[in-house]
């Protein structure tokens, strides 16, 4: 019996892996055909991950409009994209200068995305900007820019897209925000808050467009690397602050990102969090322990305090 069971069980871990490779295969054709023919607005598509949910959706046969604020870049993935798929299959991508850094010219902008196709079925609204350092040394001028880029820009892009949605009484929009938006941590002020914005404006939204089967999802990784390692080792666990802060800067592949959001747009999934477990666990206890993670995050201030300042 026990010879048996031996030999049993190689075989078992065959068929289950056998068994999540189909769903795996089954669940990338599913999401393809939940594209196929639909509008997409991707905004910062030259960015790592706009290049990944760019291929993914061309490859589905999604109608795309590709915004970017560099034409140059906007071109070579223009040429990226058509040399790898097959034009019987694909749809010609269309390209639109976009940058949310004048925010003076977003409303024009999203009328000529608009005007590509007459209508727009999903909105990827894909745009970050980071900064990093003590708050009185952000001037308020670099606040104004890293709010414009993050919220403002997102929102006037939503606000000119989202009457033609709820006419036709379809739509998604897909708002990639980051787990920062949940909670904040050391030097990250203007970005914290950016995330908070974006994400307290389309919970909002959320609630208001239901009625109108327009759907409103976020997804939020810690942050998007453009790389495969994994961070170099060192002594993190010396403290509490260090064995969060490593974790919590744990990012994900674009790659990931990118299947994360062609999943959300077929399920239809209001609110994604990716990320490993400690951040998600950094979420709830924010909500319940608050002064536990307040201390947490203080010590993580005064070890910064320690060592020198960043470039």
């Amino acid at each position: 019996m026990g010879a048996m069971a031996v030999l049993m069980l190689p075989l078992l871990l065959l068929g289950i892996s056998g068994v999540l490779f189909i769903y795996q295969e089954v669940s990338k054709l599913w999401s393809k055909s939940a594209v196929q023919n639909k509008v997409v607005v991707i905004s910062d598509a030259i960015s790592e991950l706009g290049k990944e949910c760019a291929r993914m959706f061309h490859m589905g046969g999604a109608r795309l409009v590709l915004c970017g604020k560099n034409w140059e870049r906007l071109e070579n993935l223009y040429d990226a994209l058509v040399s790898v798929a097959d034009p019987s299959k694909t749809f010609t991508p269309k390209l639109v200068l976009l940058d949310f850094s004048d925010i003076s010219c977003v409303q024009d902008v999203a009328k000529e995305v608009l005007d590509c196709y007459g209508c727009v079925d999903i909105l990827i609204n894909n745009a970050s900007v980071k900064v990093k350092g003590p708050a009185y040394k952000i001037s308020l001028e670099l606040d104004k820019k890293i709010m414009d880029a993050n919220y403002f820009g997102p929102i006037t892009l939503t606000k000119v897209l989202l009457p033609n949605m709820i006419s036709r009484r379809t739509g998604q929009i897909v708002l990639v925000n980051n787990i920062q938006g949940k909670f904040g941590i050391p030097f990250r002020t203007a970005y914290a808050a950016s995330k908070h914005a974006a994400l307290g404006f389309f919970d909002c939204l959320r609630a208001e467009v239901e009625e109108y089967d327009v759907v409103v999802s976020t997804v939020s990784p810690t942050y998007i690397r453009s790389y495969r390692l994994h961070p170099k080792p060192g002594n993190w666990e010396a403290s509490l602050w260090k064995f969060f802060s490593r974790k919590l800067t744990y990012g994900v592949h674009p790659e990931d990102v990118a299947e994360e959001v062609m999943r959300t747009v077929r399920r239809k999934k209001q609110e994604v969090l990716l990320a490993n477990p400690i951040p998600k666990v950094a979420v709830y206890i924010r909500t319940f322990f608050p002064e536990f993670f307040f201390a947490v995050v203080a010590c993580g201030v005064k070890e910064k305090l320690t060592v020198p300042e960043e470039g």
